[in-house]
């Protein structure tokens, strides 16, 4: 069941949010060269706590960290490590926060140092790809229309899209109901409505779209080792533009 999202819960969802994107905010400047992805978890970790705040990953279904630091061919869930971040990789950095008991959930993917223009390009497309997808944020139409949007914009730039990792509702829960594909068929799926809040997070993979699961039953990479990046928001959804809780 998709909840609507009352006045007061909005508010509580803000504050979430922005904390959210506070953290993707205050970690960037650690993610440099020398850097292990480990002390990106700390930080963060850290951040989120000191606000009075739960980071939702840890824990999660058995998840060991509080962030998901995912480098290179890295799609998403890559667990925090002894890895030293090298000059020229690509990391993406997703979190989730509790605070009051709502959630807000968002990613960024970062260069590490001086990337290469096809990186660059892939990590621009991907931020792209979010942005195209929530013109169609709003009371009324569907939700096939946000995931085509996605998928066309990558597509043209010749990128492959992921099937099996999807954004989703989000309030009380990380995960709430619809889900929320990167591909799909416009006019198709749910109508949203005002109210509605969705996390809205296309995967982008520089290869093609398959991918595979490491042995630690989370670590999720490209089939083909090509780069892949992410960028998420939470939104709530309105009559007219969608509002972005996570910036």
């Amino acid at each position: 069941m998709i909840t609507v999202k009352k006045p007061n819960e909005l508010n509580k969802m803000r504050v979430a949010g922005k904390l959210t994107g506070d953290t993707l905010r205050y970690i960037e400047e650690y993610v440099k060269p020398g850097v292990t992805t480990a002390e990106i978890n700390r930080l963060i970790h850290e951040f989120i706590t000191s606000h009075d705040a739960i980071p939702s990953f840890l824990g999660y279904c058995g998840y060991p960290a509080s962030a998901c630091v995912s480098v290179n061919d890295v799609v998403v869930h890559g667990i925090p490590s002894g890895y030293v971040l090298q000059e020229g990789d690509i990391v993406s950095v997703d979190v989730g926060v509790i605070k009051d008991g709502w959630q807000g959930d968002a990613a960024r993917t970062f260069a590490v140092g001086k990337i290469s223009a096809a990186a660059q390009k892939l990590i621009d497309v991907t931020r792209e790809c979010f942005y195209e997808g929530i013109k169609h944020a709003k009371n009324g139409k569907r939700l096939g229309d946000l995931s085509h949007a996605i998928q066309a914009h990558a597509e043209s730039h010749g990128y492959g899209v992921v099937r099996e990792m999807v954004g989703h509702g989000i309030g009380r829960k990380m995960h709430e109901d619809p889900s929320v594909p990167n591909f799909g068929t416009a006019g198709t799926g749910v109508m949203f409505k005002s109210g509605y809040t969705i996390a809205v997070e296309p995967m982008i993979n520089a290869g093609t779209f398959k991918i595979k699961f490491d042995s630690d039953g989370w670590t999720t990479r490209t089939a083909d080792g090509s780069l892949s990046a992410h960028y998420e928001n939470t939104i709530a959804i309105f009559d007219g533009e969608p509002e972005i809780l996570t910036l």
